[in-house]
C-alpha cells in the first residue's frame, strides 16, 4: 500500500464544514493526497443541517440531489487514475530505456543492434536486477514517484548496484570479461541519463494527478452516527490511508443521524447515494454499519449492488481480524469485500487495447460492405444513411449510439417508444435485409474506437425501452447492474439467442441473467469467445426483424 508522506502526516485539512467553521475546530485529514480546497465546498450552511433524510424527487420520479450533494459531485467528475496501472507503467518503461540505451550503445561501438550470447546475457541480467535494486529501493512507491531528488537518487543507486554487480562479477570470476568495459560504461551513463529524465517527467505526472485528486479512492460512508465517527478516526490515522472520503449518506433522521460527522456532511439518503454515484465518479461504498444487523446490511446491499464500485462491510466495531480471501484492510481497518468493482486496473487497459485493435481490424474488413449498405440505403429511400438513438452507457450514462437507417426517415423512431415488431411498416425493405443480418450496426464501430461502447459486452438499451407498458428497470428486479461496463456491439446474451424483439418480461429478464453473468465471470478469453460466436449467432434470425 502507498506510503503517506512525511509533510502530509498528521496534517489538518483546511477546509471546514458550517459546523466545524461555528466551532471553530479543523476537519481531520481522511487522505495522504487531500489539501485541495475543493474536496468538501465550503457553502455549506446551518440550513444543510437541517434538512432530513426525506430527498426531494425530480418530475421523472429520479432523487434531486441538494446544491452540496451536486456541488461535491461536480469536483468528481474526473476519472481517477489507477495507481498499480501508473506503477506497472514506470516498471515497464525502466526496462525499455535500459533495453534501449544497450541497444543504441552497442550499436555505436559495433555499428549493429544484434547481440553476441555475451552481451545479451548481460543485458538479460540487467532487466532482472534493476527490477529486483528498484523494488528493494522502494523506487515504485507512490510515495516516492511524488518526491523529486530522492526518486531519482534511489534510482540511480539501483542502477549503480546492477553495474556495480557487472564489476564484482567480471574482477571476481571473469564471467563478462568478454563484454567491452568501454561499451558497459557508456550503456551505464546513458541509461541513467535517460532514467533521470524520464523520472523527472513521472514526478512532475504524479504531482499534478495528485493535486487533481486523481490519484486515491474516492469514498462514500453509508450510514451516520457514532459507528461512522469512530470509522473514519480509525482510517485518517492509518499511514497508508489512500482514501479520501467524499460525504455521508444515511436514511436515518437528524435525531438519530446528526447532519455531520468528523467533520463531514450528510448528504442525502440512500436514494440519493445512487442518484450521487451516477454523476460523481466514486470508487468505493464503506458500509459503517455494525455487520449484526444484518437484515438492514442486506436491504442496503438490495440497492447499492447495481453501481459501477466496490462495497465494503467496515468491520472496526465487532473487533475481529480476517484470514479468508474475502477481507481486505486498509492500514489496521477491516472490512469484508461484498462487491467487487468489474474490469479495473490492468484489466481495463487491456480491454481497451482489445476493443481498438479489433475494431479498427473490423472497419477495415467492413469498409466495401459498408459502402455497398450506404448506397442501397439511398437508393431505397430519402434520407439520410445513419441514425442516432439516446441509449445507456456506462454507469447509466445516456450515450448516442450510431445504426445505419432502417426505417422510413419520417417515421424514425429516436427515443424506442414504439418497438420495432415483424412485419413493421415502418422498415425498408433494405431495413429488413440489414436488420435481420445486423449490418445495421456496424457503425457503432466508430462508438467502439470513440470510447463510449466496448466491442463485447452488454448491448445498450434505448433509454426508453418498454415491454407491456413497463421500462425494463421496473420489469427486472436489478436491472442496471448490467451497466455496471461499457455497453458492447456484441454480447453473451445474444451470442445465446436473446436479441430481437422484447415483448414478454421473460426475454428481458434472460438477458439481464446473461449480462450480468458475463459481467461477473469477463475475461479477455472470454471476449475472444464471444466474438467468436457472434457470426454463427447471426445465423439465428427468428428473432431479428
Amino acid at each position: 500500500m502507498t506510503e503517506l508522506a512525511p509533510e502530509r502526516k498528521g496534517k489538518a485539512r483546511k477546509v471546514k464544514t458550517a459546523r466545524s467553521q461555528k466551532l471553530g475546530q479543523p476537519v481531520r485529514s481522511g487522505s495522504m493526497y487531500r489539501e485541495r480546497r475543493d474536496v468538501l465546498p465550503q457553502t455549506l450552511t446551518n440550513a444543510s443541517q437541517e434538512r432530513d433524510t426525506q430527498t426531494p424527487v425530480e418530475p421523472g420520479g429520479r432523487p434531486q440531489l441538494s446544491p452540496e450533494a451536486l456541488e461535491i459531485a461536480e469536483t468528481l467528475r474526473d476519472d481517477g487514475i489507477s495507481i498499480p496501472v501508473v506503477t506497472g507503467t514506470v516498471r515497464l518503461a525502466d526496462l525499455i530505456l535500459v533495453t534501449g540505451a544497450a541497444l543504441l550503445t552497442h550499436a555505436y561501438f559495433t555499428g549493429s543492434i544484434a547481440m553476441d550470447l555475451v552481451s545479451g546475457g548481460l543485458l538479460a541480467a540487467a532487466l532482472l536486477f534493476a527490477l529486483l535494486f528498484f523494488q528493494a529501493a522502494d523506487a515504485y512507491q507512490i510515495s516516492t514517484l511524488r518526491q523529486g531528488l530522492a526518486q531519482l537518487g534511489r534510482v540511480a543507486a539501483g542502477l549503480t548496484l546492477v553495474f556495480g554487480v557487472f564489476a564484482i562479477f567480471r574482477a571476481t570470476t571473469g564471467i563478462g570479461t568478454a563484454g567491452s568495459e568501454v561499451w558497459l560504461g557508456s550503456w551505464y551513463a546513458a541509461s541513467l541519463a535517460a532514467l533521470m529524465i524520464w523520472r523527472l517527467a513521472v514526478y512532475a505526472s504524479v504531482r499534478h494527478w495528485m493535486r487533481a485528486g486523481r490519484l486515491e479512492r474516492r469514498a462514500v460512508i453509508v450510514g451516520g452516527g457514532t459507528t461512522a465517527g469512530e470509522l473514519i478516526h480509525d482510517l485518517e490515522t492509518q499511514p497508508d490511508n489512500d482514501i479520501r472520503i467524499c460525504g455521508i449518506f444515511d436514511d436515518r433522521g437528524n435525531d438519530r443521524s446528526p447532519p455531520n460527522v468528523a467533520g463531514y456532511p450528510k448528504l442525502g439518503n440512500i436514494d440519493a447515494l445512487v442518484a450521487f454515484a451516477r454523476l460523481a465518479h466514486i470508487d468505493m461504498l464503506i458500509v459503517s454499519i455494525p455487520l449484526r444487523a444484518e437484515k438492514r446490511v442486506l436491504e442496503l446491499l438490495k440497492t447499492l449492488w447495481v453501481l459501477p464500485v466496490d462495497i465494503r462491510l467496515s468491520a472496526h466495531t465487532d473487533k475481529v481480524r480476517f484470514r479468508n480471501r474475502g477481507t481486505s484492510y486498509i492500514g489496521a481497518v477491516p472490512f469484508v469485500d461484498v462487491v467487487e468493482k468489474p474490469i479495473t486496473d490492468w484489466d481495463l487497459v487491456a480491454k481497451r487495447v482489445f476493443d481498438l485493435v479489433f475494431a479498427s481490424t473490423a472497419l477495415v474488413v467492413f469498409l466495401p460492405v459498408m459502402i455497398v449498405t450506404a448506397i442501397a440505403i439511398k437508393l431505397d429511400s430519402k434520407g439520410p444513411v445513419l441514425f442516432r438513438q439516446k441509449r445507456y452507457g456506462f454507469n447509466n450514462e445516456i450515450i448516442d449510439v450510431w445504426k445505419f437507417r432502417s426505417m422510413y426517415a419520417d417515421q424514425t423512431d429516436h427515443l424506442a417508444k414504439t418497438a420495432v415488431t415483424r412485419k413493421d411498416p415502418r422498415v425498408t425493405r433494405v431495413g429488413r435485409f440489414i436488420r435481420k443480418s445486423s449490418i445495421d450496426e456496424l457503425p457503432q464501430l466508430f462508438n467502439v474506437l470513440r470510447g463510449s461502447l466496448s466491442l463485447v459486452g452488454p448491448r445498450p438499451h434505448a433509454v426508453n425501452a418498454h415491454t407491456n407498458n413497463a421500462t425494463w428497470d421496473e420489469v427486472v428486479d436489478g436491472y442496471f447492474a448490467r451497466h455496471k461496463v461499457k455497453p458492447g456491439v456484441t454480447g453473451w446474451a445474444q451470442i445465446n439467442g436473446w436479441r430481437g424483439e422484447v415483448d414478454t418480461p421473460e426475454k428481458i429478464q434472460k438477458r439481464v441473467e446473461h449480462d450480468v453473468y458475463y459481467i461477473e465471470n469477463w475475461s479477455i478469453l472470454f471476449d475472444l469467445k464471444i466474438l467468436f460466436l457472434t457470426p454463427f449467432s447471426l445465423l439465428n434470425t427468428e428473432n431479428a426483424y
